[in-house]
Protein backbone atom coordinates (compact mmCIF):
# COMPACT_ATOMS: atom_id res chain seq x y z
CA UNK A 1 0.00 0.00 0.00
CA UNK A 2 0.89 3.74 -1.01
CA UNK A 3 2.06 5.82 1.83
CA UNK A 4 0.03 8.52 0.08
CA UNK A 5 -2.78 9.42 1.74
CA UNK A 6 -4.05 12.13 -0.40
CA UNK A 7 -7.28 9.97 -1.73
CA UNK A 8 -8.78 10.24 2.07
CA UNK A 9 -8.35 13.98 2.48
CA UNK A 10 -9.51 16.60 0.71
CA UNK A 11 -9.07 20.42 1.38
CA UNK A 12 -11.58 22.64 1.00
CA UNK A 13 -12.14 26.76 1.68
CA UNK A 14 -13.04 26.11 5.50
CA UNK A 15 -10.93 22.78 6.33
CA UNK A 16 -10.74 19.23 5.31
CA UNK A 17 -12.83 15.85 4.45
CA UNK A 18 -11.95 12.91 5.10
CA UNK A 19 -13.48 9.55 3.77
CA UNK A 20 -13.90 7.39 7.09
CA UNK A 21 -15.80 3.67 7.89
CA UNK A 22 -16.77 3.47 11.22
CA UNK A 23 -16.84 0.48 13.36
CA UNK A 24 -18.85 0.78 15.84
CA UNK A 25 -19.47 -1.18 18.45
CA UNK A 26 -15.52 -2.96 19.01
CA UNK A 27 -14.64 -4.86 21.63
CA UNK A 28 -11.58 -2.52 21.93
CA UNK A 29 -9.90 0.86 20.72
CA UNK A 30 -7.42 0.18 17.56
CA UNK A 31 -5.33 2.30 15.90
CA UNK A 32 -6.83 4.67 13.33
CA UNK A 33 -5.37 2.99 9.69
CA UNK A 34 -6.11 3.26 5.97
CA UNK A 35 -7.97 0.56 4.88
CA UNK A 36 -9.47 -0.36 1.08
CA UNK A 37 -13.31 -0.19 0.89
CA UNK A 38 -13.37 -1.74 -2.78
CA UNK A 39 -13.49 -0.55 -6.15
CA UNK A 40 -10.25 1.08 -6.13
CA UNK A 41 -11.28 3.69 -2.85
CA UNK A 42 -9.78 3.67 0.73
CA UNK A 43 -10.94 5.28 3.55
CA UNK A 44 -9.74 5.93 7.07
CA UNK A 45 -11.02 3.40 9.57
CA UNK A 46 -12.11 4.11 12.99
CA UNK A 47 -13.47 1.99 15.49
CA UNK A 48 -15.29 2.92 18.60
CA UNK A 49 -16.63 1.09 21.43
CA UNK A 50 -20.10 2.88 21.34
CA UNK A 51 -22.93 1.06 19.58
CA UNK A 52 -24.16 2.40 16.44
CA UNK A 53 -27.50 3.54 18.11
CA UNK A 54 -28.87 7.07 18.63
CA UNK A 55 -25.87 8.36 17.21
CA UNK A 56 -23.89 7.14 20.26
CA UNK A 57 -21.36 6.14 17.70
CA UNK A 58 -21.17 8.61 15.26
CA UNK A 59 -20.40 11.44 19.02
CA UNK A 60 -17.72 8.72 20.21
CA UNK A 61 -16.45 8.48 16.10
CA UNK A 62 -15.96 12.77 15.97
CA UNK A 63 -14.72 12.55 20.14
CA UNK A 64 -11.71 10.29 18.67
CA UNK A 65 -11.30 12.13 15.87
CA UNK A 66 -10.56 15.60 17.68
CA UNK A 67 -8.58 14.10 20.12
CA UNK A 68 -6.06 11.79 17.77
CA UNK A 69 -6.04 14.62 15.21
CA UNK A 70 -5.69 17.56 18.12
CA UNK A 71 -8.56 19.72 17.35
CA UNK A 72 -11.42 20.92 19.19
CA UNK A 73 -14.62 18.49 19.04
CA UNK A 74 -16.57 21.47 17.60
CA UNK A 75 -14.92 21.74 14.59
CA UNK A 76 -15.48 17.92 13.36
CA UNK A 77 -19.03 17.47 11.55
CA UNK A 78 -20.06 14.41 9.64
CA UNK A 79 -21.31 15.95 6.68
CA UNK A 80 -22.92 12.57 4.80
CA UNK A 81 -23.13 8.94 6.21
CA UNK A 82 -24.49 9.59 9.73
CA UNK A 83 -26.30 6.18 9.61
CA UNK A 84 -23.88 4.20 7.57
CA UNK A 85 -20.62 3.03 8.11
CA UNK A 86 -19.03 4.60 5.59
CA UNK A 87 -18.64 8.97 6.09
CA UNK A 88 -17.95 11.84 5.14
CA UNK A 89 -16.41 13.70 8.08
CA UNK A 90 -15.24 17.93 7.86
CA UNK A 91 -12.39 19.02 10.01
CA UNK A 92 -13.19 22.99 10.24
CA UNK A 93 -9.55 25.10 10.24
CA UNK A 94 -6.63 25.99 8.24
CA UNK A 95 -6.67 23.77 4.89
CA UNK A 96 -3.12 22.98 4.21
CA UNK A 97 -1.91 22.77 8.05
CA UNK A 98 -4.88 19.96 9.04
CA UNK A 99 -3.95 18.19 5.62
CA UNK A 100 -0.25 18.07 6.72
CA UNK A 101 -1.46 17.32 10.08
CA UNK A 102 -3.43 14.30 9.57
CA UNK A 103 -1.67 12.83 6.98
CA UNK A 104 1.67 12.78 8.86
CA UNK A 105 -0.07 10.83 11.37
CA UNK A 106 -2.06 8.67 8.96
CA UNK A 107 1.22 7.62 7.29
CA UNK A 108 2.19 6.18 10.42
CA UNK A 109 -0.43 4.01 10.82
CA UNK A 110 0.23 2.53 7.30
Amino acid sequence: MSDDVSDVITPFADGVRISVRAKPGSARTRDIKVVDIGDGERAVEISVAAAAQDGKANKALIARLAEEWGVPRKMVSIKAGETGRLKLVEIHGNPAVLARSIAEKLKTSL
